[in-house]
């Protein structure tokens, strides 16, 4: 029976779950929670680093499940969600501006080149490379690249969840794409 519930909850849209949770229902936040985690992990990680992550993700989820509440478009769940996700990573910004400079120094004195390339490496290699591209972009600029290139959100979505227009999207996202496109290159990656 209870597998049977399990799966009635996962079939379930987010407007139904998130009906449910207003009413009480804890099960259903968890079946949100589930759909949702890695996502905001992944954008956490992509705005703030790997420090604090896991606290960060359910400071999210926390914020979530004590304002839903206040939520009157069951519909619009996700792109609140990462409203809420954009906060909390502005937060986290403000509070560890500091550490956060000392932990990109210690990650760009710590690179070694590999002794051997090899593919994983060489992939490994690029996603630091984008990492620290996106550590080199101001917030603006590196949330709206990560929220649409690498979330895969819509660009109209960018703009309710940041509360911006959407030509302040686009002008973002192009800027970001071309700074991050000349730190590729100057490290000798070809586009």
């Amino acid at each position: 029976m209870q597998e049977v519930l399990a799966n009635d909850s996962r079939q379930m849209s987010d407007r139904e779950l998130v009906l449910r949770c207003q009413q009480g229902d804890s099960a259903s936040f968890q079946q949100l929670y589930q759909r949702y985690q890695q996502r905001v992990r992944s954008t956490l990680y992509s705005l703030c680093g790997a420090a604090m992550l896991e606290d960060l993700t359910q400071d999210v989820f926390l914020k979530a499940w004590k304002g839903l509440s206040q939520l009157r478009q069951a519909s619009t769940f996700g792109t609140w969600l990462y409203r809420i996700t954009w906060n909390v990573a502005q937060d986290q910004r403000r509070r560890f501006a500091v550490m956060r400079q000392e932990q990109t120094e210690e990650a760009l004195s710590d690179r070694t080149a590999p002794p051997q390339v090899t593919p994983d490496l060489l992939r490994l290699h690029y996603q630091d490379l984008v990492q620290r591209g996106l550590k080199q972009l101001d917030l603006e600029h590196r949330v709206v690249l990560v929220l649409h290139d690498l979330e895969d959100i819509p660009q109209k979505e960018v703009a309710k969840i940041l509360d911006i227009p959407l030509g302040t999207v686009k002008s973002r996202l192009f800027h970001a794409r071309k700074a991050l496109r000349q730190l590729l290159q100057s490290e000798g990656v070809s586009l």
